[in-house]
């Protein structure tokens, strides 16, 4: 188990080229120079950076461990809008830590790997901001779990998708929930059956990403998206949020049910009629980005 490391303030890290604010974070460390992920905010920006390229970013326990730990970290915050989670290395994410699934390990062991990955995907979904994957490299097995679990996901042209676990014993059965949620049944299926990688176009193209861009413009395209959904009211997002994920889950009939429910309590919202306020009087909005109804 790596050990936790508690900073006063991050020295400044650079992703893609260019410098990142400095941020006070908490880290779990395999070393004091070696953090398995770096956590840094910014105009309510969060960036999570897995830190493990010698690895392959793996999501061993530890790394797990660290990433739920940055996610979770004043996540009801007014001052968090957005989280980016990326990677350094070229490959965003080889999935679990093999060596810590031999036989050795145990099945205690086994069973806590699994159900902490399951948390932190869990998590990333009930969470009440956006979470955007920004993915520059190959992502397996769970690595490509995570990245179906985001919210929104842009990738390079040179990134690629897989669920290789069938090759090598090991049906990739949990990443199949998060994948098989996000692209169409017979494309995940022959994912999990081969293990053939797909690239990032045909990501695209069957949803399991959202945009793919040259590699340059990565992060000006992903930073991009995070501005804007930081420009606009927190509590309005956070229900958006949750209302999608719900109503996705039910039939046709309960699905609108829910959304017209939800809409009346958006109206409710202090920020809900602020916006409308301020699209009658031709303004920008004020957001409180407080979750309260209106005085009105």
């Amino acid at each position: 188990m790596a050990r936790r490391l508690l900073c006063g303030a991050a020295g400044a890290f650079r992703l893609g080229g260019v410098p990142a604010p400095q941020f006070g974070a908490r880290f779990f460390a395999q070393t004091e120079s070696e953090p398995l992920t770096m956590r840094q905010q910014n105009g309510g920006i969060r960036r999570i950076i897995l830190n493990n390229p010698k690895k392959r970013n793996a999501l061993s326990l530890s790394m797990l461990e660290s990433l739920r730990e940055n996610i979770q970290t004043d996540a009801d915050s007014d001052d968090l809008r957005v989280i980016i989670i990326s990677a350094k290395g070229p490959v965003f994410s080889s999935g679990h830590d093999l060596k810590e699934l031999t036989s050795a390990q145990g099945q205690d062991h086994h069973t806590k790997v699994f159900q902490t990955c399951a948390e932190v995907m869990t998590l990333i979904q009930n969470l009440p901001v956006p979470v955007i994957a920004m993915v520059n490299g190959v992502a397996t097995a769970a690595g490509c779990q995570l990245v179906a679990s985001c919210d929104i996901a842009v990738a390079t042209e040179k990134s690629s998708f897989a669920t290789p676990g069938v090759n090598v014993g090991l049906f990739c059965s949990t990443p199949a929930v998060a994948i098989g949620r996000a692209v169409p049944r017979k494309v995940a299926m022959e994912m999990l059956f081969t293990g053939t990688p797909i690239s990032a176009h045909d990501a695209l193209l069957h949803g399991l990403i959202s945009k793919v861009v040259p590699e340059e413009r990565l992060e000006e395209e992903t930073l991009a998206i995070a501005q804007r959904v930081s420009q606009v009211s927190r509590p309005v997002v956070a229900l958006g949020k949750a209302t999608f994920y719900r109503q996705m889950a039910q039939g046709l009939d309960a699905a609108y049910a829910t959304a017209c429910k939800v809409m009346v309590d958006n109206l409710a919202l202090r920020d809900g009629q602020e916006g409308i306020r301020a699209f009658v009087e031709k303004r920008k909005p004020v957001w409180s980005h407080k979750v309260e109804n209106s005085p009105d």
